[in-house]
């Protein structure tokens, strides 16, 4: 086994294998700004696998979000039954928002992809991984130039990452081999009426 197989084994069950670590952290973590620029990723493995490069022109930021809040406020004046109902907003991600917010902290940039890092019971941390598209060391890397391309733009908020296609039900977790669901689970649904 290489070295990130070995990171990606203790990241598997982080409450057993980084116990005291990850308690740290997260008493640190607590005590930061909302939004944090790092100098390198928490989980080396899933960075790596995510595209994340040691190299000018990338950064990671940690982004904190808090749990809860997915209840739509109680309604104060008079509804009928039917139509007091407070059903959650669950069309984002913890994700999808945590890269949304670094990416409006950092506008020059552009969010590759993000991943997990923790959570207690007050908040989520997430990493995403930015991209300096006007970067030099970027344009010159036939691996990543192309998110310096006019449709890559603002990709985020278009939910083009990873985390934005799983949101909108059209990337699957089904292996290799797995065909992508296009159309949209929703759009089947908007076309069958």
């Amino acid at each position: 086994m290489g070295f990130y197989k070995y990171i990606g084994k203790l990241w598997k069950k982080p409450k057993e294998n980084l116990a005291e670590l990850r308690k740290q952290r997260i008493i640190e973590w607590r005590r930061q700004p909302a939004t944090v620029r790092i100098d390198r990723p928490t989980r080396l493995d899933r960075a790596k696998s995510l595209g994340y490069r040691a190299k000018q022109g990338y950064a990671i930021v940690r982004q904190r979000l808090i749990r809860g809040g997915r209840q739509r406020p109680k309604i104060k004046k008079g509804r009928r039954p039917k139509r007091f109902s407070r059903r959650k907003n669950l069309e984002l991600s913890y994700q999808v928002v945590a890269e949304r917010r670094a990416a409006q902290k950092y506008p020059n940039m552009e969010v590759l992809n993000s991943y997990w890092v923790a959570k207690d019971g007050k908040y989520y941390w997430f990493e995403i991984i930015l991209v300096d598209k006007s970067h030099p060391a970027i344009l010159a890397d036939k691996r990543i130039n192309w998110i310096a391309g006019k449709p890559h733009t603002r990709r985020v908020f278009r939910g083009l990452t990873a985390a934005g296609k799983r949101s909108r039900g059209i990337l699957t977790n089904k292996g290799k081999g797995a065909e992508k669901l296009r159309p949209s689970l929703r759009a089947n649904m908007r076309r069958a009426h």
